[in-house]
């Protein structure tokens, strides 16, 4: 018998399981490698859409959180993951620059976006307008970070390497059984993975795909993330990532060179260098129809739970939402209404009377 069983080790996979580390708590992790979307992300935090200049849901919260939660892992893993990288948003009008002024005005906002334009002289860059400068922002290595953390988790032989299969759980009223395990809880973190989870697949999780690049671009030279049409990401040794492409029916981990076109054709706009395409890379984002993590405990079997649907921004949300699910168990503490699945008991009910 085991405190837990995890399904999942992605961003919110790992976030659990460093929970019930510090709890002290007993557990085993099931995971395939089937689901990428933590492996291909940016890895931004950001608290910002820069898309409409607005404040990112519960970011006071979530970076408070995550923060400490990368400082921690490094610690322990004796990795660096954590880059803090400013990010700069490209204007492309007098009227954006406009906008941003606004923005930076509003009280939610007001400690995200500096009011300084920025100008920056660069042969690569088209940015006659400036730059604005998003404050507290930084890049997650996040492929690192989980290979580093598999490893870690299979070192103490607290990782099964397979893939789950949901036919053989049994339920009882105080534990389950999968094959010659049994648990109090368990806990999905399956990402897309979802879509075939009998027990929570009445949940609205899409899955978006998104694809990123890699280029080397030795003329570039930029030490900050660059935001215009797409994201271009400083990662070392002169290589940007170049992201990310939103495709909501293609639902593989196959590139495209569609994809690729996109992208480049979109960066473009905007640098005026030579580079070469080193790299790509995609993966399903677990993205939910009204924008919010799911979290919580099954409407009838109480010692199942779900921490999924982190979307694009899964390196802010999943230390936050996985210190919130892991004290509802534990000390039935109130979860956020906006991620407590909760809000979908109808639609559960309409579909099991």
């Amino acid at each position: 018998m085991v405190d837990y069983i995890i399904v999942g080790l992605g961003l919110a996979g790992t976030s659990f399981a460093e929970q019930l580390l510090a709890g002290n708590k007993s557990f085993v992790v099931f995971d395939d490698d089937s689901q990428q979307s933590s492996v291909v992300a940016g890895g931004l935090y950001n608290p910002v859409i820069l898309k409409r200049f607005t404040k990112v849901w519960r970011a006071h919260e979530q970076l408070k959180k995550a923060k400490p939660f990368y400082a921690r892992l490094e610690s322990k893993l004796d990795m660096r993951f954590d880059y803090k990288v400013p990010v700069y948003r490209r204007f492309a009008s007098v009227e954006e620059q406009n906008l941003w002024f606004d923005a930076s005005d509003k009280p939610l906002l007001e400690d995200f976006l500096s009011t300084k334009i920025i100008q920056k002289d660069h042969s690569c860059i088209e940015a006659t307008y400036g730059y604005g400068e998003v404050l507290g922002t930084g890049r997650i290595d996040t492929e690192s970070l989980v290979k580093a953390y598999t490893k870690y988790l299979n070192s103490r032989g607290l990782l099964i390497r397979e893939k789950f299969n949901y036919e053989l759980l049994e339920l009882s009223e105080n534990y389950i059984e999968y094959k010659d395990l049994k648990a109090k809880h368990i806990v999905f973190c399956d990402g897309f993975g979802l879509k075939r989870n009998p027990f929570f697949n009445y949940l609205p999780l899409n899955g978006t795909k998104g694809e990123l690049l890699t280029i080397h671009a030795p003329a570039l030279k930029i030490n900050f993330v660059l935001k215009s049409s797409v994201f271009l990401i400083p990662i070392g040794e002169d290589l940007y990532r170049v992201g990310a492409t939103y495709e909501w029916h293609d639902k593989t981990n196959e590139v495209t060179e569609k994809a690729r076109q996109e992208l480049l054709s979109k960066m473009e706009t905007f640098i005026k260098c030579d580079y070469k395409v080193v790299d790509q890379k995609a993966g399903i984002r677990p993205t939910v129809t009204d924008r919010r993590p799911l979290v919580g405990q099954h409407p009838e079997h109480k010692n199942l739970y779900i921490l999924n649907g982190m979307g694009s921004r899964g390196v802010m949300i999943a230390p936050d939402a996985s210190e919130q699910l892991y004290q509802f168990i534990t000390h039935q503490s109130e979860l956020d209404e906006d991620m407590n699945i909760r809000r979908f008991d109808k639609k559960y009910k309409s579909l099991n009377q």
